[in-house]
């Protein structure tokens, strides 16, 4: 159980900044909670990522509110947290150290967002030879401005990111089958 880690990316409270503008998948946080609760019951290992931007006007600049994590992705003691001034969580942190370190083989990677800082580390984590399962229903992504002005929705992003990430760097799956393959894994006595 020790061997694959759930990775929660920048669940915070920035997020929720209206200067984002729309989102889609509103159900993403409850299904990371779903996910957290079963990972910390089993006993597996859980890593938070939180993105500490360098630009003073952003909601997840250090000296923001909106640094801090979601109340859904609270850390728990003995939890890892790593720091990251850009998209990918491998970049300028510990993190690949710590997972080899620690035995970790497999990820699966939630959060915010999908289209930047979610498929930037599944794209490196997939690159740096790790089993990588993106949980579809556990990220969200924003509405974008397309270069020629018109707006590209953000299911539409989300929908084109996952796609272009599975079976290249990843797995994807939902929320459910992820559950279901922890269960019946705990249940058979493996030990991933």
């Amino acid at each position: 159980m020790k061997t694959t880690a759930l990775i929660l990316i920048d669940v915070q409270k920035g997020f929720d900044d209206p200067v984002w503008g729309t989102r889609n998948n509103l159900d993403a946080e409850e299904n990371i909670v779903q996910l957290l609760n079963e990972w910390r019951k089993q006993g597996r290992p859980v890593i938070h990522i939180q993105h500490r931007s360098t630009d003073p006007n952003s909601p997840l600049h250090r000296n923001c509110a909106g640094f801090e994590f979601k109340s859904e992705g609270q850390p728990k003691d003995g939890e890892a947290v790593f720091r990251k001034e850009v998209n990918s969580a491998f970049i300028g942190t510990s993190l690949e150290t710590h997972l080899r370190a620690n035995g970790i083989l497999n990820l699966v990677i939630v959060g915010l967002t999908t289209d930047h800082c979610v498929s930037t580390t599944t794209r490196m984590a997939g690159n740096l030879g790790f089993a990588t399962t993106l949980v579809s229903d556990a990220t969200a992504t924003f509405d974008r401005r397309g270069l020629d002005g018109e707006n590209i929705t953000a299911d539409e992003i989300h929908r084109v990111h996952l796609a272009s990430l599975n079976g290249e760097f990843c797995q994807v799956l939902s929320t459910a089958e992820v559950l279901a393959t922890l269960r019946s894994t705990e249940q058979c006595g493996t030990t991933n």
